[in-house]
């Protein structure tokens, strides 16, 4: 019986650890990532480098308390986040249809890309590991490519307190 395990699923248990990746560190470069949005169109971190940074965050789920305050939160300070050349891009496990009721229902002003197999969340290593959703995980990446700052916390709050901070020492 020990053979069996140590033979076949050890090295499974393996490779699927290894198939998630960490969650990246401020300094280091953003994994390149694509999706569609709400309206299945295209989006690539890749066409926004050396156009402008981007705020890429991770919610759990459309339309819950938490979710919904900081979408809105970053709704309401668009203006300034324009004015600082940075893109807003939400994303989640939630389907197309349900991003385009959440963006209609609060009039949110950025795409949320659909990512129902989790392939941009593993890509970020912010999948929940017993859940096919997202941790609440933002990061600023700047104009090359290169996460400034990360936000791992449940709190909608801190995510758009620290991400006003670290906005502000872009530039």
């Amino acid at each position: 019986m020990i053979s069996r395990l140590t033979r076949f699923v050890l090295p499974a248990l393996l490779c699927v650890g290894a198939l998630i990746a960490e969650v990246p560190k401020s300094g280091q470069a953003a994994p390149f990532v694509a999706g569609l949005n709400q309206d299945g169109e295209k989006w690539s971190l890749t066409d926004e480098h050396g156009k402008s940074a981007v705020l890429l965050y991770f919610y759990p789920k459309d339309d819950t308390p938490g979710c919904t305050k900081e979408a809105c939160g970053l709704r309401d300070r668009m203006g300034d986040l324009q004015k600082d050349g940075v893109k807003v891009v939400g994303v989640s496990f939630d389907t197309a249809e349900s991003h385009r009721k959440f963006r209609a229902k609060y009039n949110l002003n950025f795409p949320l890309l659909v990512d129902t197999e989790g392939k941009i969340a593993d890509a970020f290593g912010v999948r929940m590991p017993d859940k096919p959703m997202a941790r609440r995980v933002s990061f600023l990446i700047n104009k090359s490519g290169k996460i400034v700052h990360v936000t791992d916390t449940r709190d909608a709050q801190v995510h758009l307190d620290e991400m006003k901070e670290a906005i502000g020492k872009l530039h």
